[in-house]
């Protein structure tokens, strides 16, 4: 029990060296990367991606067909197409009216809740006045001072 017992070596010099090479070089290949893929991504995201103000997916459900309300979250066809059948009910009772000026007016839709109407608030858009008629539009004519007559 006089000589401690010697452990022995896994790899010998030649293959440390190829190995300590090895590790030096991945080292040196991701700082590179590193260095020439710097992208900053801030956490948290913001409110208001970069290019929001580019998308021009708003719909206005007063205009809009089906087809294009089943595209928004959670509506699907049967939703979208209760919309349509509940702007044309309200049309036929109410015709010189807007059916929907605001999102909460999606509330009156059958299937449409509080959670339903804030998940599509973002993909809607509302018109500001009531929509003009033929009769309300100024008609410009051939007079000199370019002014609008009312017919």
């Amino acid at each position: 029990m006089g000589e401690p017992q010697r452990i022995p070596m896994l790899w010998n010099a030649r293959q440390r060296g190829v190995l300590i090479a090895f590790v030096l070089i991945l080292c040196l290949v991701l700082l590179v990367r590193l260095a020439s893929n710097r992208g900053y991504i801030s956490n948290p995201q913001p409110e208001k991606p970069v290019r929001f103000d580019e998308l021009a997916d708003k719909l206005d459900p007063n205009v809009a067909t089906w087809q294009e309300l089943s595209v928004l979250p959670q509506i699907g066809e049967k939703r979208a197409k209760e919309i349509i059948a509940y702007r044309e009910d309200y049309l036929s009772r109410n015709q010189a009216s807007v059916t929907f000026t605001r999102a909460e007016d999606l509330l009156k839709v059958r299937g449409f809740g509080v959670a339903m109407v804030a998940t599509v608030r973002p993909y809607l858009t509302f018109p500001s006045t009531r929509p003009a008629t033929a009769r309300s539009m100024p008609v410009y004519n051939d007079r000199l001072d370019g002014a609008p007559s009312h017919e």
